[in-house]
């Protein structure tokens, strides 16, 4: 069976057990992954149990439309994976309380069966709770199987054998937006419920009041910031260049990006670096787009770091992209963990480099990428 390389696919997830905690979070998570790129995610919706103990509570169900180069199997050991990480407990029986349950519904057009699941997910025209998310979300996909659309499919469903509602009181905030003028209406929205209970918890630790008005919202902010800040964790070297690398002959001078802003969080104490960054490379048959340069030091900037890490990073990334015949990287940082505590030196700069290939073995190549990084 051969697997396209970016495959459009539609997940459903369901949660009974602490389901306002582990639902957005488990949408969280699948963001985070660095091979499934969330493109859309329907409202929440609340329903029946079915089977199970009588005393099961009501489900919070929902479905996320995704693009992934994992074949379908490798996408099913990762939502195993995030269910674990979640605290999915399997057992014998398929309708007990669970924290977390992700399955892949669709896989673009695929129709086949494995060993004990198939695609497309049989529930998606005979299920309520799994139809009505996918409709929500991906109203005119079309079912492989009988060419009806999701929503058609919907509509065919036996809606007497369960109830299933949107769930009005809560909204899933989107990753990394500005959310305006209006964003102290939005106060049922949800993101990342478990880092945002340890956000709180500080503020109480600190001695603030976590429900005054100008902290109300603050656990959710902090959650997308750190989100943001940190997502060179979930990108890839490869998905950074995508395919960016161009021939080039006739090119063996230097190339030299400068003055490439960035900004990290040191990793003793989680508080601001940020500077600027030179990098440079002789080419040996190949270029690199110069946008990438700069991707490629936020890929390494946007983790937990120590200077001297990120520098040396950014230059073995450089000369694995294009084996060049040298690479120079020097960075000139500001630490706020020197200027806000400790020494408090607030004029203070670091200063780090590496060198590769002719640029460490050649003095008058690194003589001139120095001369021209102060230029």
């Amino acid at each position: 069976m051969s697997t396209p390389k970016f495959v459009e696919t539609i997940i459903s997830l369901g949660s009974n057990i602490e389901k306002e905690r582990h639902l957005p979070e488990a949408i969280r998570l699948l963001r985070r992954h660095r091979k499934i790129d969330v493109r859309k995610v329907s409202r929440f919706f609340e329903s029946d149990p079915v089977g199970g103990p009588e005393d099961s509570p009501e489900f919070f169900n929902a479905a996320v439309v995704a693009c992934t180069d994992l074949s379908p199997l490798e996408l099913r050991a990762e939502l195993r994976h995030i269910e674990d990480v979640l605290g999915r407990v399997r057992t014998d029986d398929k309708n007990a309380p669970r924290t977390i349950d992700l399955d892949v519904v669709y896989y673009g057009d695929l129709v086949v069966s494995f060993d004990d699941w198939q695609l497309p997910d049989p529930a998606a025209s005979a299920e309520p709770h799994v139809a009505i998310p996918i409709a929500d979300v991906a109203p005119t996909w079309v079912d492989p199987v009988s060419g009806r659309t999701a929503y058609d499919m919907m509509l065919g469903v036996d809606a007497a054998t369960e109830a299933v509602r949107p769930v009005m009181s809560i909204t899933l905030a989107q990753p990394y937006e500005s959310r305006g003028p209006d964003e102290f209406e939005h106060s049922g929205d949800v993101y990342a419920p478990k880092l945002e209970a340890i956000v709180r918890a500080q503020l109480l630790e600190i001695g603030e009041n976590p429900d005054r008005e100008g902290l109300v919202r603050t656990p959710l902010r902090v959650a997308k910031a750190m989100d943001f800040l940190t997502n060179g964790y979930s990108t890839s070297l490869s998905e950074v260049v995508n395919n960016a690398v161009f021939d080039a002959e006739d090119a063996d001078e230097m190339v030299l990006i400068k003055d490439i802003e960035f900004y990290s969080m040191c990793e003793h104490h989680m508080l601001p670096f940020f500077g600027k960054a030179a990098v440079a490379y002789i080419p040996q048959g190949k270029i690199i787009g110069l946008s990438k340069v700069a991707r490629v030091v936020d890929l390494f900037a946007r983790r937990l770091q120590v200077q001297e890490r990120l520098t040396n990073q950014v230059a073995d990334a450089i000369e694995e992209i294009l084996d060049p015949l040298g690479v120079g990287v020097v960075i000139e940082g500001q630490h706020l963990c020197m200027m806000m505590r400790g020494v408090q030196k607030q004029d203070s700069s670091t200063v780090t480099s590496a060198m590769r290939g002719n640029f460490k073995s050649e003095a008058r190549t690194r003589s001139e990428f120095i001369d021209l990084t102060r230029g």
